[in-house]
């Protein structure tokens, strides 16, 4: 089997040869192939266990991939029908975005709603075991491997979390449907949360903005969470950014060629009629987040606040492949460009600064008494009833409750609030 591989590179290589330069590469190239081979032969023959050829090669393909980056891997036929599925907002698993970092698996962000995120998982978390398996020395695909499993069934991971000592969390495996769109209104201001980018989210996202108008006539602002939303599709980052903008470029993908750069840009409606908008982002915010945070920053249509995202400025392609004598199809993952904001600027490493930093911060619950002035002694207005009002001001709504935890919401709702007197008064 080798031997028929070495022939027809040679061929190919042979074929491809056009001068003297190409020919000396392209003898590098066979010579660093043919070791390839031999390495191949001898681990076939000499490793302590049996392995296939098929396992060897396509650990060899994962090889090459995951070490050009941590985004860039190879799909085996389970994961390519999969990830297929992961697209469309349904899949089986845990329900986390992650990568691999200095030799272990790192979260980008837990998806809101799925069994990891409401064990506590976090984004930046980094899962240093899965069940009694070590994950150093893993591959991504293999972790991954790991953490599959049927709907209903137990898994362990140790967490390695910065500012504890390592823990351990059980979670119970499901079947992983997204809602990538929610939404809400706090008084006259739309709530707009995008937990991913999936085939969905435009859609959705349309929908959940006629709902807030028809709703509300006089809607006075926008609020945009994104936060711990580990992106998704790119088309559907465009399609979003094009929701809230008239004009203007979205985002650019450069390649290795002047000829790979693409530009995309709106096309001339603002679905929100211009209203004031605010991006919430956190460090989980990645991706095609960024992508949407990145062009409304840019072209001054929103406000963004909340903590640094995550950084993610590059852009895979999916490529299929299939053998000759198989009917289902594999591939691969690849990196192929970077994205860039309209400014010019590249996320990579950096991510996006927030316009107004606001750290989320621990508050009270609202399941403490609170006390005042006619809770003291002889105070001039207390009266029989005080105690049944201060119970009745404490039970609130769900929504109420969540509202008072989150600190950075407060603040986007009190910006959105300040930003319409404002321009009320100047209408005035």
């Amino acid at each position: 089997m080798t031997n028929i591989m070495k022939n027809f590179l040679i061929i190919l290589i042979l074929l491809n040869s056009n001068n003297a330069y190409s020919a000396s590469k392209n003898k590098e190239t066979y010579e660093y192939l043919d070791l390839f081979g031999q390495i191949f032969d001898r681990v076939r023959s000499d490793y302590v266990e049996e392995v296939t050829d098929q396992e060897l090669i396509e650990k060899a393909i994962d090889g090459m991939l995951t070490g050009l980056d941590p985004h860039s891997g190879y799909m085996n036929e389970e994961v390519w029908q999969e990830m297929q599925m992961d697209t469309q907002g349904k899949f089986g698993g845990l329900g986390i975005e992650i990568t691999m970092e200095e030799g272990f698996v790192k979260v980008i962000s837990p998806i809101e709603d799925t069994p990891a995120y409401d064990a506590g998982i976090l984004a930046g978390d980094f899962i240093i075991q899965i069940d009694d398996t070590p994950v150093f020395g893993l591959t991504l695909n293999e972790a991954v491997e790991l953490m599959r499993g049927k709907k209903g069934e137990p898994i362990r991971i140790t967490i390695s979390r910065e500012g504890t000592e390592p823990f351990e969390v059980k979670i119970i495996r499901d079947i992983i449907k997204i809602q990538s769109v929610k939404s809400e209104t706090y008084d006259d201001i739309g709530y707009l949360r995008i937990t991913s980018f999936t085939e969905q989210t435009q859609d959705g996202l349309l929908k959940s903005i006629k709902k807030i108008q028809k709703e509300n006539e006089n809607v006075s602002g926008y609020i945009l969470d994104i936060r711990s939303n580990p992106g998704g599709l790119l088309n559907q980052a465009v399609k979003v950014a094009d929701i809230f903008l008239k004009r203007g470029e979205i985002v650019s993908t450069r390649g290795r060629e002047k000829k790979d750069i693409r530009r995309y840009r709106a096309k001339n409606k603002d679905h929100t009629n211009g209203k004031p908008i605010v991006v919430l982002i956190n460090g989980g915010s990645a991706s095609a987040a960024e992508i949407v945070a990145g062009a409304l920053q840019d072209h001054r249509r929103a406000i963004i606040i909340g903590t640094q995202s995550f950084g993610k400025g590059s852009v895979q392609t999916i490529i299929p492949f299939q053998r000759s004598s198989a009917d289902n199809v594999s591939g691969i993952r690849l990196t192929t460009a970077r994205y860039y904001t309209p400014s010019g600027e590249s996320i990579q490493g950096k991510g996006i600064m927030p316009d107004i930093i606001v750290e989320q911060g621990e508050f009270e619950s609202y399941d403490f008494k609170r006390f005042s002035e006619s809770d003291l002694k002889d105070s001039l207005d207390k009266n029989e009833d005080s105690e049944e009002n201060i119970e009745e001001n404490i039970e609130l709504s769900e929504k109420d409750k969540r509202l008072a935890r989150d600190y950075q919401l407060q603040r986007a709702l009190d910006l959105i609030k300040g930003l319409s007197i404002f321009e009320e008064s100047i209408e005035e």
